[in-house]
């Protein structure tokens, strides 16, 4: 069974043991967390969500990603800025379809 979930703005396409990577969510390591906002559940479309559908998954670990480098330059003015970004993570496996 395949569900659609909305997690931090985004939607995601899971199945059960799919291993994702979302948006920081305040949960620990080796912990457990439910999505409530089910959006479609083995073909179930919902109106705009499927009611009583949960998917829960385990927590794997917290991270952060790669630096990215943020340069700002204007042109003729001498002005040039550089500043890194590690956007945190959180990397989950989805253990559970509940229709």
């Amino acid at each position: 069974m395949k569900a659609v979930i909305k997690t931090g703005g985004k939607q995601y396409y899971v199945e059960e043991g799919s291993v994702l990577y979302l948006e920081k969510l305040d949960a620990d390591a080796n912990s457990t967390v439910t999505f409530d906002e089910v959006l479609m559940i083995g073909g179930v479309t919902g109106t705009p969500l499927v009611k009583g559908a949960k998917v829960e998954a385990k927590v794997l670990k917290q991270g952060k990603s790669k630096k990215i480098k943020v340069y700002k330059y204007r042109q003729k003015k001498k002005y040039r800025r550089t500043q890194g970004h590690r956007q945190p993570y959180t990397k989950v496996e989805i253990t559970k379809l509940v229709k």
